[in-house]
């Protein structure tokens, strides 16, 4: 505790009993996958509903005239075919009736439906990719709760939501008003044509107006996107604490991962040991090192370290060598070079030939005898 100019005391305060669970790290590989897998993933309706209602309103203009055509053999039909089945008001006259007429209708708007799925299909697609998930069709308290129904009206979502429709409102109201102005000179042709062809005009006009409306529309589907990536990368911030409980998750437990290694060094030992009756000698310190080496000409162009060990697994090497009559032979610097720089199943490097050459020269001298 010491004083300041002034006179006052220092207190020494330690700052992280004030750090909060604030969100502040960007998420990890990870959560970004389990929120994927629960449905959460980043994407615009107002682009996916301006795309579908511009490519309908195309397909309305390119197949303006097949509809009409379908619907006026309709309404021909209707009233003069439709009226002469047999039996029209039995139970099987009505099922006749009711499949024609909905033979027709589906040949009517099926091309329309087409589209609208279409065009939805490939917006979705191409926000998201393929996902199938039931995650969002799980039943939550929270969405029939009063109370999160009123954090929802009065968050920032809300007021932002409402910002959309009212820029919607203001670009429809605008691009109507500046197409129906430039067509106020051709108003007056209207009287000079028959019912057909003021229907026709006004449904082009019309289709006209929505095309452009839905242009306009994908500029603020554009924005929207923006708006929804920040959302939802804000919403997949973790907490420091939260990215260390998932690397504790990822990686394991510390205490688990020690077991495993242990256990892993065990099964490494005992194949080591399996190997020793194999090796042609065991270089030792003697007591502290021991290093098996096997030459094999058939299988590789240098004699291979194939178990070593130090104190006690130098004592278990030199113990499972002497069982299996497998020559011991005490040369401290190279024992202790091959240790440090040959793993096992790895050949010795060049510069150890010559001292293990002459080893292994002696190791076979001494079997030469036993094999006359």
């Amino acid at each position: 505790m010491t004083l300041n100019p002034f006179g006052n005391k220092y207190i020494k305060v330690n700052l992280q009993l004030f750090a909060g669970d604030d969100k502040t790290e960007k998420a990890t590989p990870k959560r970004r996958q389990d929120a994927r897998k629960k449905g959460q993933v980043l994407q615009s309706k107002e682009i996916t509903s301006a795309f579908v209602l511009l490519f309908i309103f195309v397909a309305l203009r390119l197949l303006g005239r097949y509809m009409y055509n379908e619907i006026l053999y309709f309404t021909k039909t209707a009233l003069l075919e439709y009226t002469k089945i047999p039996d029209l008001y039995t139970l099987s006259g009505l099922t006749k009736l009711f499949i024609l007429v909905a033979e027709e209708l589906i040949k009517i708007a099926a091309p329309i439906m087409a589209v609208a799925l279409i065009t939805g299909l490939i917006a979705e697609y191409a926000q998201v990719g393929f996902l199938f998930t039931f995650e969002n069709l799980n039943f939550k308290f929270s969405r029939i709760s009063p109370l999160s129904g009123l954090k929802r009206i009065f968050s920032l979502r809300s007021v932002v939501e409402l910002v959309k429709s009212i820029i919607k409102l203001i670009i429809v109201g605008f691009v109507t008003y500046s197409y129906i102005k430039g067509e106020a000179g051709n108003i007056f042709t209207i009287m000079d044509m028959d019912a057909i062809g003021v229907g026709i005009y006004i449904g082009s006009t019309i289709i006209n107006i929505a095309i452009r409306i839905c242009i306009a529309l994908i500029f603020v589907g554009a924005v929207d996107y923006i708006y929804q990536w920040y959302e939802f990368e804000k919403s997949l911030k973790m907490t420091k604490q939260e990215i260390k409980e998932e690397y504790k998750q990822t990686e394991g437990n510390p205490e688990v991962k020690a077991k495993i290694r242990q256990k892993q060094r065990q099964i490494s030992m005992k194949r080591m040991l399996n190997d020793v009756p194999k090796a042609d000698v065991v270089i030792t310190n003697p007591t502290h090192f021991a290093v098996a080496v096997k030459y094999d000409a058939k299988v590789s162009a240098a004699p291979k370290v194939v178990a070593k060990g130090q104190d006690y697994m130098a004592q278990r090497i030199k113990e499972v060598a002497k069982e299996n009559k497998v020559e011991i032979v005490e040369n401290k610097p190279l024992a202790r070079s091959l240790y440090s720089s040959v793993e096992v199943g790895q050949e010795i490097p060049q510069e150890m030939y010559q001292a293990v050459a002459e080893i292994l020269a002696f190791v076979y001298g001494l079997k030469e005898p036993a094999r006359r």
